[in-house]
């Protein structure tokens, strides 16, 4: 696909891997709708990015907020890119705790709602305004969804974001064979223990921890790096159905 005049969303794009994404988009010629939550509006950022680039409020869980989105979206063209990083972080909650006690059920649910549900409700919607695209050299569209390594070896205290991420990894071949009809590959980029936002709260001595843990190279991931693949992906009309790992070769211990 090519990326020049292109409409594209970018969800959670106000910061990470979002961000990182809008501006490689933006590289390439594109134009970009960002969707992230209100108190995420950064109007520096925003200037920064310039005159190809607005921001939408609004939750990816929400119907009436994707579509406005896309409608938005519309302005500048067909949607025909979606990367898709909205999203949260793990509870770090046990199963059973100390005492005995089952983790409460209202975390588990929060957690897989906005990385699950959230996930396919953008696909959704997405997908059904790509599906009136006319194609360009037979494609309609391309999706870029994120999971995580922590979909295939999670932690202690991850069952939900675990739970959440393996089912972005799982609905990706489904979602790529259901939409071939309609010209719309679909992909999901894996990410290891990246540079993040979420990250930059931790302790320096942990993010050293977390790095030395990476085989090659050791250190964090950088944004620029998922936006690049993110991209990269787009553009590659074959590629299609897949999880990407990006993760330096990392797994993950059991804590």
């Amino acid at each position: 696909m090519r990326l020049d005049g292109v409409s594209a969303i970018v969800t959670g794009g106000m910061s990470g891997l979002g961000l990182s994404t809008a501006r490689h988009l933006l590289g390439h010629g594109a134009w970009v709708t960002i969707v992230d939550l209100e108190r995420s509006r950064d109007s520096r950022t925003l200037d920064e990015l310039g005159d190809h680039a607005r921001f939408v409020p609004g939750d990816v869980t929400v119907t009436d907020d994707v579509e406005g989105a896309i409608e938005q979206a519309g302005q500048d063209g067909p949607v025909r890119a979606l990367v898709h990083c909205a999203g949260r972080g793990s509870d770090r909650l046990r199963i059973v705790d100390r005492e005995h006690r089952p983790g409460p059920l209202e975390s588990f649910t929060e957690v897989v709602t906005t990385n699950l549900v959230g996930t396919y409700n953008v696909l959704r919607l997405v997908a059904s305004a790509m599906s009136r695209n006319e194609p360009v050299d037979g494609s309609r569209g391309a999706c870029v969804l994120t999971a995580s390594v922590a979909a295939f070896d999670g932690q202690i205290g991850q069952t939900s974001y675990t739970a959440s991420k393996a089912g972005v990894h799982g609905m990706t071949l489904v979602a790529a064979r259901d939409l071939a009809r309609h010209g719309i590959r679909v992909n999901t980029i894996a990410p290891g223990t990246f540079d993040t936002p979420m990250l930059a709260r931790l302790r320096e001595d942990l993010r050293e921890q977390l790095a030395a843990a990476v085989p090659h190279p050791s250190r964090l991931g950088r944004a620029d790096e998922f936006g690049d693949l993110a991209v990269s992906v787009l553009r590659n009309d074959y590629l299609n159905g897949e999880t990407i790992r990006l993760d330096g070769a990392i797994r993950m211990p059991p804590r």
